[in-house]
């Protein structure tokens, strides 16, 4: 299993629901690595998305309501429960998308992490762990990504289980 996501150099990567920069080069990237693939994700990241379920892709969502949960979506009520749900899955096909709850839940299940890394700090109150204070991981690979429209700077970081 792999996580993706998007961060500011605090590692934040939300306010109030909303990510913190937005980057058509960093969504391109998203849906051209997750396409075809299974995602994971907890209910507030589901109804951010202004279009419903992410299409193209399995939509695994934890929450404490699966029922109330959109047609087509996978409702579980825990991590273990998603782990189940993509047991049979490609792992190299399984993407965890957010939010904080769940890459903190799952994250020491995943063999390697795409970070689009924002040269900027910007209001957060949510956060993904610091992988490089973590041994657990190291830098695979660092691909410049340019500046969004709005000038800032960003790289896409590839880090990978030790």
């Amino acid at each position: 299993m792999n996580a993706i996501v998007a961060v500011c150099s605090d590692w934040g990567i939300g306010h109030k629901g909303a990510l913190l920069v937005h980057s058509k080069a960093d969504m391109h990237r998203f849906v051209e690595l997750t396409m075809g693939g299974t995602v994971v994700m907890g209910r507030h990241t589901l109804e951010s998305f202004p279009g419903g379920p992410l299409k193209g892709r399995r939509n695994v969502v934890i929450t404490h309501n699966p029922a109330a949960l959109p047609e087509g979506v996978v409702g579980v009520e825990s991590p273990a429960a998603a782990l189940e749900a993509v047991a049979a899955d490609d792992p190299n096909k399984v993407w965890l998308i957010g939010g904080e709850s769940v890459y903190r839940a799952l994250l020491d299940k995943c063999t390697r992490v795409f970070v689009t890394k924002f040269d900027v700090e910007k209001p957060a109150d949510a956060f993904f762990p610091n992988l490089d204070d973590d041994p657990a991981w190291k830098v695979e690979s660092v691909q410049d990504g340019g500046t969004t429209t709005k000038g800032t700077h960003f790289s896409f970081v590839t880090y990978a289980r030790q």
